[in-house]
């Protein structure tokens, strides 16, 4: 068939921010309501997945509304540190994690110190910072330094060395391509109860397609709990930023990021900011830059990532639920 007579041949393909869009409209329209852990309430639905190809710069960077992608690379960044305390990310002006121990200070002091004081005074106070701005072996203590224990003949445990997964990873990569056991794990039963904040974005798992100069290097990323408004433009980004990081690390060429959420939800105090984004329209094509190759993959800096062609709609803004 002529293509010129064939409607579907001639289609121009949906942009690929329009899925992520379909997920919002299927959550807020057809999500069961619940009453959740902040007291908030949601609309959940049990499963979801979508797929980007990160090809030619390509990255998740969502267009119809700002997304601060220095600020996810920040943390990031912040992650591959093995850091749990909040002082580097407040010193930086990133502030996506201030509530949790704001909460737990005020909680267990009494103390009605506004939000905005209490980070000037993690930021100003070293020893204040060191009480009360850690958050618990969250992400980048189990990404970098997972725990592990010995068995003694005195029939006692002691700690051992800890895994540096990310590390470990890389190294997997470079050595046995072919494997399975590509994994990043952050879901660590035994140490969930001194968390601020259990993984939301658990268990990433790297696939090599193609050998030599062909090979591309694909993420699948399972994420136990999504904010679809608030946190699913952070996850989508970095999770594609950690494959271009380690494709560039391992000489790959990134692949595809494939996202798969468990409990994806929405907040009912996010009306507005939904409505508001499923009335825009997906636009441009924004594409990242890595400038420098460094020697680890423990190396990068802010400095190292450019995006070109971003012009994104207006920034929606909505309370956390902490």
């Amino acid at each position: 068939m002529n293509p010129r007579t064939n409607p579907l041949a001639a289609a121009t393909p949906p942009h690929p921010e329009q899925q992520y869009l379909d997920l919002m409209r299927q959550v807020w329209e057809t999500g069961s309501e619940r009453i959740d852990r902040t007291g908030v309430g949601t609309r959940s639905i049990a499963g979801a997945m979508l797929r980007f190809d990160l090809g030619g710069g390509a990255m998740p960077l969502l267009t119809t509304k700002r997304v601060y992608w220095k600020t996810a690379t920040r943390e990031l960044l912040w992650f591959l540190t093995g850091e749990t305390n909040i002082r580097p990310l407040v010193l930086q002006g990133v502030k996506i994690w201030n509530e949790w121990p704001h909460a737990r200070y005020v909680r267990e002091t009494s103390d009605a110190i506004s939000l905005d004081d209490f980070v000037a005074r993690i930021a100003q106070d070293e020893a204040f910072a060191r009480r009360w701005g850690d958050l618990g072996p969250v992400y980048g203590k189990q990404w970098t330094s997972w725990p592990t224990y010995r068995y003694r003949p005195d029939g006692l445990y002691e700690k051992g060395e800890g895994i540096n997964q990310v590390a470990a990873v890389v190294e997997s990569l470079r050595t046995s391509p072919g494997s399975r056991r590509h994994i990043i794990e952050g879901w660590n039963v035994a140490e969930l109860d001194r968390m601020a904040l259990p993984p939301c974005h658990k268990t990433y798992q790297f696939h090599v397609a193609g050998e030599g100069e062909e090979a591309r290097l694909n993420c699948l990323l399972y994420q136990r709990s999504c904010d679809v408004a608030l946190g699913l433009p952070f996850n989508l980004w970095s999770a594609a930023l950690l494959t271009r990081m380690i494709a560039q690390q391992v000489g790959m060429e990134p692949g595809e990021l494939v996202w798969m959420g468990g409990d994806v939800h929405l907040y009912l105090n996010h009306a507005h900011l939904i409505e508001e984004q499923l009335r825009r329209q997906p636009q441009g094509h924004p594409r990242l830059a890595i400038t420098r190759l460094p020697e680890t993959i423990f190396g990068y800096t802010i400095e190292d990532f450019v995006v070109h062609d971003y012009a994104p709609q207006p920034p929606i803004s909505a309370p956390v639920a902490v």
